[in-house]
Protein backbone atom coordinates (compact mmCIF):
# COMPACT_ATOMS: atom_id res chain seq x y z
CA UNK A 1 0.00 0.00 0.00
CA UNK A 2 1.26 3.49 -0.84
CA UNK A 3 2.10 5.95 1.92
CA UNK A 4 -1.03 7.89 2.93
CA UNK A 5 -1.02 11.61 2.18
CA UNK A 6 -2.33 13.50 5.20
CA UNK A 7 -2.90 17.23 5.08
CA UNK A 8 -2.83 19.63 8.02
CA UNK A 9 -5.24 22.55 7.78
CA UNK A 10 -2.74 25.40 7.74
CA UNK A 11 -4.92 28.45 8.27
CA UNK A 12 -3.99 29.02 11.92
CA UNK A 13 -2.68 27.07 14.90
CA UNK A 14 0.10 24.57 15.63
CA UNK A 15 0.50 23.28 12.07
CA UNK A 16 4.23 22.51 12.14
CA UNK A 17 3.98 20.22 15.16
CA UNK A 18 1.31 18.09 13.47
CA UNK A 19 3.33 17.87 10.26
CA UNK A 20 6.29 16.53 12.25
CA UNK A 21 4.16 14.05 14.25
CA UNK A 22 2.50 12.72 11.06
CA UNK A 23 5.87 12.25 9.38
CA UNK A 24 7.07 10.33 12.45
CA UNK A 25 3.93 8.17 12.10
CA UNK A 26 4.95 7.26 8.53
CA UNK A 27 2.54 9.51 6.64
CA UNK A 28 3.35 11.97 3.87
CA UNK A 29 2.30 15.23 5.53
CA UNK A 30 1.61 18.49 3.77
CA UNK A 31 -0.07 21.80 4.66
CA UNK A 32 -3.51 22.56 3.22
CA UNK A 33 -4.67 26.13 2.67
CA UNK A 34 -6.74 25.94 -0.51
CA UNK A 35 -9.51 23.74 -1.88
CA UNK A 36 -7.16 22.42 -4.59
CA UNK A 37 -4.73 21.22 -1.92
CA UNK A 38 -7.55 19.59 0.05
CA UNK A 39 -8.53 17.61 -3.04
CA UNK A 40 -5.04 16.09 -3.21
CA UNK A 41 -4.91 14.54 0.28
CA UNK A 42 -6.28 11.25 1.60
CA UNK A 43 -7.02 12.63 5.06
CA UNK A 44 -6.76 15.81 7.12
CA UNK A 45 -5.71 17.02 10.56
CA UNK A 46 -7.37 20.13 11.97
CA UNK A 47 -4.89 21.50 14.52
CA UNK A 48 -5.25 23.35 17.78
CA UNK A 49 -5.51 27.12 17.64
CA UNK A 50 -8.44 29.50 17.98
CA UNK A 51 -11.65 27.90 16.72
CA UNK A 52 -13.52 31.11 15.88
CA UNK A 53 -10.57 32.44 13.87
CA UNK A 54 -10.15 29.07 12.15
CA UNK A 55 -13.84 29.02 11.23
CA UNK A 56 -13.70 32.53 9.76
CA UNK A 57 -10.54 31.74 7.77
CA UNK A 58 -12.00 28.48 6.44
CA UNK A 59 -14.95 30.48 5.11
CA UNK A 60 -12.72 33.25 3.74
CA UNK A 61 -10.45 30.75 1.94
CA UNK A 62 -13.41 28.89 0.45
CA UNK A 63 -12.60 25.73 2.41
CA UNK A 64 -15.67 25.23 4.59
CA UNK A 65 -17.94 23.76 1.90
CA UNK A 66 -15.25 21.44 0.44
CA UNK A 67 -14.34 20.30 3.97
CA UNK A 68 -17.95 19.41 4.73
CA UNK A 69 -18.23 17.57 1.41
CA UNK A 70 -15.08 15.51 2.02
CA UNK A 71 -16.18 14.66 5.58
CA UNK A 72 -19.61 13.59 4.32
CA UNK A 73 -17.88 11.45 1.69
CA UNK A 74 -15.90 9.61 4.38
CA UNK A 75 -12.49 11.33 4.39
CA UNK A 76 -10.67 10.56 7.67
CA UNK A 77 -10.14 13.69 9.78
CA UNK A 78 -8.45 14.16 13.15
CA UNK A 79 -9.09 17.32 15.15
CA UNK A 80 -7.12 18.32 18.25
CA UNK A 81 -8.41 21.02 20.65
CA UNK A 82 -9.81 23.68 18.27
CA UNK A 83 -9.99 20.89 15.70
CA UNK A 84 -12.32 18.99 18.04
CA UNK A 85 -14.60 22.04 18.11
CA UNK A 86 -14.49 22.23 14.30
CA UNK A 87 -15.66 18.59 14.03
CA UNK A 88 -18.53 18.97 16.50
CA UNK A 89 -22.11 19.05 15.30
CA UNK A 90 -22.99 21.30 18.26
CA UNK A 91 -20.88 23.75 20.28
CA UNK A 92 -21.56 25.56 23.54
CA UNK A 93 -20.13 29.00 24.43
CA UNK A 94 -19.27 29.68 20.79
CA UNK A 95 -19.84 32.95 18.94
CA UNK A 96 -23.29 33.35 17.41
CA UNK A 97 -21.78 33.40 13.92
CA UNK A 98 -19.33 30.54 14.50
CA UNK A 99 -19.59 27.67 12.03
CA UNK A 100 -18.16 24.16 12.25
CA UNK A 101 -17.33 21.50 9.72
CA UNK A 102 -19.30 19.01 11.83
CA UNK A 103 -19.42 15.27 11.36
CA UNK A 104 -19.18 13.97 14.92
CA UNK A 105 -22.49 13.69 16.76
CA UNK A 106 -21.28 15.45 19.89
CA UNK A 107 -21.78 18.62 21.87
CA UNK A 108 -18.51 20.37 22.75
CA UNK A 109 -17.98 23.21 25.22
CA UNK A 110 -15.32 25.73 24.17
CA UNK A 111 -12.56 26.66 26.65
CA UNK A 112 -14.21 24.30 29.15
CA UNK A 113 -11.02 23.66 31.12
CA UNK A 114 -10.33 27.38 31.58
CA UNK A 115 -8.16 30.11 30.14
CA UNK A 116 -4.58 30.00 28.89
CA UNK A 117 -3.11 30.45 32.38
CA UNK A 118 -5.13 27.44 33.58
CA UNK A 119 -3.48 25.08 31.09
CA UNK A 120 -2.33 21.76 32.52
CA UNK A 121 -0.97 18.32 31.67
CA UNK A 122 -2.31 14.91 32.65
CA UNK A 123 -1.85 11.20 31.95
CA UNK A 124 -4.70 9.91 29.78
CA UNK A 125 -5.78 6.27 29.40
CA UNK A 126 -6.58 6.07 25.67
CA UNK A 127 -8.53 3.06 24.40
CA UNK A 128 -6.83 1.25 21.54
CA UNK A 129 -3.30 2.40 22.37
CA UNK A 130 -0.86 -0.07 23.89
CA UNK A 131 1.66 0.92 26.53
CA UNK A 132 1.67 3.74 29.03
CA UNK A 133 -1.08 6.36 29.24
CA UNK A 134 -0.90 9.22 26.75
CA UNK A 135 0.55 12.48 28.07
CA UNK A 136 -2.20 15.04 27.49
CA UNK A 137 -1.44 18.75 27.15
CA UNK A 138 -4.57 20.86 27.71
CA UNK A 139 -4.42 24.50 26.54
CA UNK A 140 -7.71 26.44 26.69
CA UNK A 141 -9.14 23.03 25.93
CA UNK A 142 -12.72 22.03 25.20
CA UNK A 143 -14.46 18.96 26.56
CA UNK A 144 -17.30 16.85 25.20
CA UNK A 145 -20.55 17.32 27.11
CA UNK A 146 -22.64 14.76 25.22
CA UNK A 147 -22.28 12.19 22.44
CA UNK A 148 -24.72 10.40 20.16
CA UNK A 149 -25.10 6.65 19.91
CA UNK A 150 -22.61 6.30 17.05
CA UNK A 151 -19.74 7.98 18.92
CA UNK A 152 -17.08 5.90 20.68
CA UNK A 153 -15.54 7.48 23.77
CA UNK A 154 -11.78 6.77 23.72
CA UNK A 155 -10.60 8.74 26.76
CA UNK A 156 -11.97 10.51 29.81
CA UNK A 157 -10.40 12.74 32.42
CA UNK A 158 -11.62 12.63 36.04
CA UNK A 159 -13.22 15.93 36.99
CA UNK A 160 -11.29 17.97 39.54
CA UNK A 161 -14.47 19.12 41.30
CA UNK A 162 -16.52 15.93 41.57
CA UNK A 163 -17.06 12.29 40.64
CA UNK A 164 -17.95 12.90 36.99
CA UNK A 165 -15.39 12.38 34.24
CA UNK A 166 -14.94 14.68 31.24
CA UNK A 167 -14.81 13.13 27.77
CA UNK A 168 -11.57 14.21 26.07
CA UNK A 169 -11.24 11.85 23.07
CA UNK A 170 -13.86 10.41 20.72
CA UNK A 171 -14.20 8.61 17.42
CA UNK A 172 -17.09 8.32 15.01
CA UNK A 173 -16.35 6.30 11.88
CA UNK A 174 -13.41 7.94 10.12
CA UNK A 175 -13.42 10.99 12.41
CA UNK A 176 -11.20 11.32 15.49
CA UNK A 177 -11.02 14.18 18.00
CA UNK A 178 -9.08 14.97 21.18
CA UNK A 179 -9.34 17.85 23.64
CA UNK A 180 -5.59 17.69 24.19
CA UNK A 181 -2.47 18.21 22.07
CA UNK A 182 -0.51 14.96 21.49
CA UNK A 183 1.55 16.76 18.84
CA UNK A 184 3.32 18.73 21.60
CA UNK A 185 4.62 15.75 23.56
CA UNK A 186 6.93 13.74 21.30
CA UNK A 187 4.61 10.72 21.74
CA UNK A 188 3.22 10.03 18.27
CA UNK A 189 0.91 7.11 19.12
CA UNK A 190 -2.30 9.11 18.60
CA UNK A 191 -1.06 10.20 15.17
CA UNK A 192 -0.09 6.60 14.38
CA UNK A 193 -3.59 5.53 15.45
CA UNK A 194 -5.03 8.09 13.03
CA UNK A 195 -2.71 7.03 10.20
CA UNK A 196 -3.91 3.43 10.70
CA UNK A 197 -7.49 4.75 10.38
CA UNK A 198 -6.51 6.38 7.07
CA UNK A 199 -4.93 3.16 5.82
CA UNK A 200 -7.98 1.12 6.79
CA UNK A 201 -10.31 3.59 5.07
CA UNK A 202 -8.32 3.20 1.84
CA UNK A 203 -8.69 -0.59 1.78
Amino acid sequence: MSTPVVGVLALQGDVREHLIALAEADALARPVRRAEELAEVDALVIPGGESTTMSKLALAFGLMAPLRERVAAGMPVYGSCAGMIMLADKILDGRDDQETVGGIDMTVRRNAFGRQNESFESAIAFQGLAGDPVHGVFIRAPWVEAVGEGVEVLAELPAADGPESRIVAVRQGNLLATSFHPELTGDHRVHAYFVSMVENAAR
